[in-house]
């Protein structure tokens, strides 16, 4: 079983640690006590909170009008109780959240990677060190997608030592409180971990359904989920989707939705300011209908290739496993139809996998491959600074880290080392 740690003062990367998180509350606290305000999305977790305690509205009553919060009721039903003692507790509260959710994901991310050995503090620590950028934004923003990511990472790790029921509850809440991690469930019922999916789908029924009814009302509480769905899930256009059309077509989302439309249609990907001139990067000019139809060529092309290197359950190993989820992690982030720079926390774990391969595996040819490719993606998420041009992240540049990773992941699931401590294991019946 695996045992979380707590930070260790005697740990000099422990410190350091402890200290990033200091600093990353910090950029929330300190603006919100002796300056303006925090700003980005804090102001709105709070006003979330409150409509909850006082019983308004979460959403307009006409689906003409914009939403302000885009997430299902349960999430502001979560943000209701530390919202009771004001915008300071609250904020605090979330960046504790992040700080468990940076550890704990560093820790089972380590543990998941299938490499049979311990790592050195440092290659235990250099995952997350890489990927400050991105928890800098978890802070700052007060998204909870790095949350989402440990929620992600327990519930597999709950599937691993069998426990079917606890595994699906974990992805069900994180599914609850922001839709894209319901992506996991086509997986889980491919690989037939039936416990887990009929436990996903039955704790979603739960988180989405009763659990809000004591608290909002249960016809109140569908009538938000209704309003809700229509408004984000059901509201897809040429002219955009999900609330947020000049954002989700422009630059700033590189989902294979966004990229693709914008390659094939003549989108302006900078909508999003529109004081600016109008910039188009599309090679085709076909129409939305069209557009779309491209689209779900590319997933079925995806998903198709997924499948065909996926081992035969007899023939899954704790390496291969961890090499299969760090690519799950990286399609589930590239499917949503919304991949904001933040969503590529998620790339946590799949980075995380071929740092151990790469220092861990025996094979000099593997760890080539695993530096090559986590160099590649490294250069490839660094044109997203900015003496780069806006055209770079329009075109999909952490699309194609992303997909970089995914192909040195699928190169040593398909190339996996012959030493005999990698006996196929046993599958839970989940």
């Amino acid at each position: 079983m695996l045992v979380l740690r707590w930070p260790s003062l005697r740990r000099p990367l422990d410190i350091l640690f402890l200290l990033a998180c200091i600093l990353l509350t910090a950029d929330v606290l300190v603006p919100e006590i002796w300056g303006h305000g925090k700003t980005k999305d804090y102001p709105l977790w709070y006003w979330a909170g409150q409509q909850v305690l006082y019983g308004g509205d979460l959403y307009p009553q006409g689906l003409n009008d914009g939403f302000a919060f885009l997430y299902p009721p349960l999430s502001a039903i979560l943000l209701a109780l530390p919202s009771i003692f004001g915008k300071v507790p609250l904020y605090l509260g979330l960046c504790l959240l992040n700080a468990a959710a940076w550890w704990m994901t560093a820790q089972l991310s380590n543990a998941m990677t299938g490499s049979g050995r311990a790592p050195s503090p440092w290659l235990e620590a250099l995952p997350g060190i890489v990927m400050i950028p991105f928890v800098f934004d978890m802070f700052d923003l007060g998204q909870p997608n790095l949350v989402l990511l440990a929620m992600m990472l327990l519930g597999f790790w709950f599937l691993r030592q069998g426990r079917g029921w606890l595994s699906g509850s974990m992805f069900a809440l994180a599914a609850a409180i922001k839709v894209f991690p319901v992506a996991v469930l086509p997986y889980l019922l491919w690989r037939r971990y039936w416990k887990s999916a009929i436990s996903m789908v039955a704790f979603l029924g739960v988180l989405l359904f009763l659990v809000p009814a004591p608290i909002r009302g249960f016809d109140r509480n569908v009538s938000e989920l209704t309003t809700w769905y229509r408004g984000m899930i059901g509201s897809n256009s040429e002219h955009g989707f999900g609330q947020r059309d000049a954002q989700n077509w422009s630059w700033v989302n590189q989902s294979i939705i966004a990229v693709t439309h914008r390659l094939v249609r003549p989108i302006n990907y900078n909508q999003i300011d529109p004081a600016k001139p109008a910039q188009f990067m599309n090679v085709a000019d076909v129409d939305y209908r069209t557009a779309n139809w491209i689209v779900l060529a590319v997933f079925a092309t995806i998903g198709l290739g997924f499948i065909a290197i996926m081992p035969a359950r007899a023939s899954m190993t704790q390496r291969s496993i961890a090499e299969e989820i760090g690519i799950l992690f990286c399609l589930m982030t590239l499917a949503s139809p919304l991949a904001r720079q933040y969503y590529f926390v998620w790339l946590f774990f799949p980075i995380t996998v071929l740092f151990h391969r790469t220092a861990l595996d025996c094979r000099p040819g593997a760890q080539a491959v695993s530096r090559l490719a986590l160099g590649a993606s490294f250069a490839l998420m660094a044109l997203a600074l900015p003496p780069f041009p806006k055209l770079l992240q329009a075109a999909g540049n952490n699309l194609a880290a992303t997909f970089v990773l995914v192909a040195a992941l699928a190169w040593h699931i398909l190339d996996s080392p012959p030493e005999s401590d990698l006996h196929p294991v046993a599958q839970p019946r989940s």
